[in-house]
């Protein structure tokens, strides 16, 4: 189950083999049902995600009690908490597998254990964090200045593999809407 990870960090900082071991050793295998909330809300993050298969989403809930899904990974690609979990604070969002997942997890020790060991996985966790960072205020502009028509044709772009594996009520509330207006959507779009 490691292969991805170390091949997803070869692609962007030399592993030497001892690096490659100490990656294996820290980050721990782990399978999960579908629907299964592996991080509650109101407890700080005890682990980053690293997603090798399966589906997994951040949501949280709003003033009115109902679910808002801020984040939906794909494989590969690493999940969680992240200001609460670097920070180790008690975090206001739930963590929950979509779909049955195959992960990689690390504790923050760990991870900090790690990162002072590999300089390689050090480099490869700050181009992380500054994807993480790109692709948030990315989200926060397009929420912002895209119609809701125009963000579930760009998802449908760019991540077509959501649409067939997330419940449209998450992908709803990912994009900024009701399930009503995606339906709406959807039907205009595919007449």
């Amino acid at each position: 189950m490691h292969d991805q990870l170390i091949r997803l960090i070869s692609e962007r900082a030399q592993l030497s083999d001892v690096e490659r071991e100490l990656c294996i050793q820290y980050f721990e295998p782990v399978l999960y049902p579908k629907n299964r909330v592996i991080e509650e809300e109101g407890k700080v993050p005890q682990y980053l995600y690293f997603v090798v298969s399966g589906f997994v989403r951040l949501f949280h809930y709003n003033d009115k009690g109902h679910e808002v899904t801020t984040h939906i990974n794909c494989p590969p690609g690493f999940i969680t908490s992240y200001s609460n979990f670097t920070n180790q604070i008690r975090s206001d969002e739930n963590l929950e597998c979509i779909t049955e997942c195959e992960l990689l997890r690390i504790t923050k020790t760990d991870l900090d254990l790690l990162t002072q060991k590999s300089p390689a996985f050090k480099d490869f966790s700050f181009l992380v964090f500054q994807k993480s960072l790109s692709y948030n205020e990315k989200r926060a502009k397009e929420l912002a200045t895209l119609t809701a028509e125009k963000r579930y044709l760009k998802l449908m772009t760019e991540h077509p593999e959501l649409l067939h594996n997330v419940p449209m009520q998450y992908i709803a509330s990912f994009l900024g809407m009701n399930p009503k207006s995606l339906s709406r959507i959807r039907k205009q779009i595919f007449k």
